[in-house]
């Protein structure tokens, strides 16, 4: 039967063979974004003059092209550039030659994955389109100065667009931006008092303006640029200091800037804080209205914009992990691995076999070394999954995947925290090797120990690495390695005794809460990225430092961890019992 321990490990191989198989789906889609990887490297490298790399890029691109591709004219091309490109590399080519043919190479596969990809926004698109004849109709009760019934046609607009607005997001993420300000123009100019009928006309046509340009491939482009909650509360400051200044002009530069950028950041405020989320939507507009005035109401609209700032601020602080977090790892796993190789060291002195204590320590030297070559492995594999697909995806499922193991780990070390249960454990494990009468016995249990805490420790650092600073994660395993350090000289040179059950209480509570918090980044970074909804529970808070956010589906899932959490407790103290 396989110990819980090892069939963590089991858990581990299932888990990244899930990781490297997920993707999103769409099989052209999926292996030409790998391919288009291999070519980007190539030019590089060509650029570079090593043509050696390029050689190896092309083997693996022919390799998967040829396993992936769908017969057709287009496929044919890409054939003929790929044959081109190799030919030359064969017969040494220029570097600059070689550029030119993985250029268009490149343009082939950009055409044949063109073909290949469904246009699946015809259906978005024909939501859209459902919108000009609202927008006509409440154009036409703004013009009769009708506001009430302007009101009821506006709320049919504002349902048409609640069915069409994540169609228009995925088309273009700048145009659903500008399709969004453009309706809270609207709302603001038939709701105030009293309503402005001119400001209303000018923004429904603006409004269709932008629908339209979106039904005929008029796509807006997105603002480049990696924009964060940083701007946008830079954004907010300047627009108060500029009001301050008597510069309104400016300040609504600023305040449509948001406007621009708030697409591109705003499941970070969704997930976290709703009412700040709803209300940056319709009051940034407003104080753009406000303004824009007759008589800019000024003062109105620098108090809204200094709320709105005090009340981001504290989300400014990206939800990640602290240098104790990173601590905690190593020195749970680091300790649990010093706890062994002192026992195995420990129980060799006892059966007088002390003669064979070098190869435990040959195991523990064969165990770090794994760890490390496993370590580059799967950043590699990590790096190159990540360049073909979403980052926030891949972050988000190497989070649940630890979360997992940190499940069996806790497991594990429950049902080791009573003491004869941890001494049955070793007593097995070293009795087979000495019934055996196997050195490398010896060696390979302290290995196997080893390179499983190691194993554990890096997926676990990956799941945390991208929601921490290097410094942080750098400081964390300094810390912890010097702990370990001091406590494996204690233990090894002193014979000092651990206390067992104190130790792996403490490992696994520290565990659960660990897993907790992993659980609810990992599940918020794919809400950020847009790959599951955000359903916000308004009434619940958003607690920063164990990972709590007030949507339900980082909550159900935190729940059901913690109610396994309690039946797994349940299930070792009841085996626990029997056992004695």
């Amino acid at each position: 039967m396989i110990s819980p321990k090892r069939r963590s490990i089991v858990i581990l191989i299932f888990c990244l063979c899930m990781l490297f198989g997920a993707a999103p789906s769409g099989h052209a889609e999926e292996n030409t974004d790998g391919l288009f990887m291999y070519i980007g490297d190539s030019l590089m490298k060509a650029k570079a003059g090593d043509l050696k790399t390029v050689s190896v890029n092309m083997s693996h691109f022919s390799k998967e092209w040829n396993s992936s591709k769908k017969e057709g004219k287009k496929a044919k091309q890409v054939d003929k550039h790929l044959l081109e490109v190799e030919k030359s590399l064969k017969a040494g080519g220029d570097p600059a030659e070689i550029n030119t043919l993985l250029s268009a190479l490149s343009g082939s596969l950009a055409a044949y994955d063109k073909e290949q990809k469904p246009d699946d926004s015809s259906e978005g698109k024909a939501r859209v389109k459902a919108m000009l004849p609202i927008a006509d109709s409440l154009k036409s009760k703004v013009e009769n100065k009708d506001f009430d019934a302007a009101k009821s046609e506006y709320q049919n607009l504002m349902s048409a667009w609640t069915d069409a607005e994540n169609d228009v997001r995925k088309i273009s993420v700048a145009s659903y931006g500008e399709i969004e300000k453009y309706m809270a123009f609207v709302r603001i100019a038939i709701t105030q008092e009293p309503a402005d009928p001119a400001k209303a006309k000018e923004n429904i046509a603006e409004l269709k303006e932008s629908i339209n340009g979106l039904l005929n491939g008029n796509i807006k482009k997105s603002i480049k640029g990696n924009y964060s909650l940083s701007d946008v509360s830079g954004l907010l400051d300047q627009s108060k200091d500029y009001i301050e200044d008597g510069k309104s002009k400016q300040a609504i530069s600023s305040l449509n800037q948001i406007l621009d950028i708030w697409p591109m950041v705003e499941g970070d405020v969704s997930t976290r804080d709703s009412k700040l989320y709803s209300d940056m939507e319709t009051k940034v507009p407003s104080s753009i209205s406000l303004l824009q005035s007759k008589k800019p109401q000024t003062k109105e609209a620098k108090a809204i914009i200094e709320d709105l700032h005090d009340r981001l601020d504290p989300l400014l602080k990206d939800t990640n992990y602290s240098m104790w977090d990173a601590a905690l790892i190593l020195l749970r796993e680091g300790l649990e691995a010093l706890l062994i190789v002192a026992t195995l060291l420990s129980f060799l002195k006892k059966v007088n076999q002390e003669d064979k204590q070098k190869w435990i320590w040959a195991g523990v030297a064969a165990g770090l070394a794994a760890s490390s070559v496993l370590a580059v492995i799967i950043n590699i594999l990590f790096s190159r999954i990540t360049a073909a697909s979403s980052r926030e995806y891949i972050e988000g499922l190497v989070g649940i995947a630890a979360v997992i193991m940190m499940l069996t780990v806790g497991a594990w070390l429950h049902s080791k925290t009573n003491v004869n249960g941890w001494n049955r454990y070793i007593n097995k494990q070293m009795g087979e090797a000495i019934a055996t009468g196997s050195l490398f016995s010896f060696a390979f249990i302290s290995f196997l120990s080893i390179f499983r805490e190691g194993a554990e420790t890096i997926i676990f650092y990956t799941g945390m690495a991208p929601y921490m600073s290097l410094k942080q994660l750098v400081i964390g395993i300094v810390i912890a390695l010097a702990i370990l350090a001091i406590i494996g000289f204690i233990i090894i040179h002193y014979s000092v005794k651990v206390p067992i059950r104190l130790f792996f209480m403490a490992a696994t509570l520290l565990i659960y809460v660990l897993s907790f918090k992993v659980l609810g980044i990992s599940i918020h970074s794919l809400q950020v990225s847009q790959l599951i909804s955000a359903h916000t529970i308004h009434s619940f808070p958003f607690i920063e430092w164990i990972g709590l956010y007030p949507t339900a589906e980082t909550l159900v899932p935190q729940a059901v961890l913690i109610l396994i959490i309690i039946l797994a407790g349940y299930w070792i103290k009841k085996r626990n019992q029997t056992a004695l």
